[in-house]
């Protein structure tokens, strides 16, 4: 018998398409304005073949950017861990950085490095590397003092007690920060693809805009929201690899 964990939300989604549905065929709102599910629907089966060519290029972008973004994360949280000058230098930084908003820095991305790749990928990992980054930080400090002298006593080294000790406290918080980081990906690199591009769905919304076919647009958003869900299911699967204990306790408990 399916949960209450499947059965809430679909129904939700549901209604909420029947309600959306319901509006537009009552013409409560014009239909230029607000496409009906049906048609977002028609829309995406329409221009799939061409969804799915600029899909992988907004793919490919977000996740070399995760990745880059994922190892300075790593990076940064193990340096600001390392030393505390670091850590008081970069932590004001690193919260001024996510005040800038992402519109205002990608046009300057794409009059510095062009309309290739490069400012697409430069912009996802400004948006991924700080969830990481933060997440990792305070899960290293979030271990045990006494764990750490015990690991001492026992002449463990410093990258012993890193290993043992800071990277299991702190990979719950930071699969946390992956989840952020992943839907961000996808968002960042739409939105790089708004301001300047040749390919990729942000292109592609960028086209059907200007024409008015806000069918074309809801699609696209399917997709992305699709996605975004997609990678955020792959780091459960991912963190249930890495982190098998955690799955022993959910059966426990």
């Amino acid at each position: 018998m399916p949960s209450k964990r499947v059965v809430a939300p679909t129904l939700a989604v549901a209604g909420l398409l029947a309600v959306w549905q319901l509006v537009c065929t009552a013409g409560f709102v014009p239909n230029f304005m607000l496409p009906s599910p049906v048609e977002v629907v028609q829309a995406l089966v329409k221009d799939f073949s061409l969804l799915m060519g600029h899909l992988a290029t907004t793919l490919a972008e977000a996740a070399i950017g995760l990745a880059i973004g994922v190892a300075v994360g790593f990076a940064f949280a193990v340096l600001m861990d390392k030393f505390e000058t670091f850590y008081l230098a970069l932590d004001p930084l690193l919260t001024v950085s996510q005040t800038v908003p992402t519109v205002a820095v990608a046009p300057l991305l794409v009059l510095w490095f062009g309309y290739g790749l490069l400012p697409k990928v430069l912009l996802v990992v400004l948006t991924t590397f700080f969830p990481v980054t933060v997440a990792l930080a305070s899960g290293f400090r979030s271990v045990d003092p006494d764990q750490i002298d015990l690991l001492r006593t026992m002449n463990a080294s410093e990258w012993q007690i890193f290993r043992y000790a800071k990277l299991p406290a702190a990979a719950d918080q930071f699969f946390s920060g992956l989840r952020i980081s992943a839907t961000y990906a996808i968002v960042g690199a739409v939105i790089s693809e708004w301001l300047g591009g040749f390919t990729g769905l942000g292109v592609y919304m960028t086209r059907v805009r200007k024409n008015f076919e806000y069918d074309r647009m809801f699609a696209v958003i399917i997709i992305t929201s699709a996605l975004s869900l997609a990678l955020m299911k792959g780091v459960d699967v991912l963190e249930r690899i890495c982190m098998p204990w955690k799955r022993a306790e959910r059966n426990d408990s």
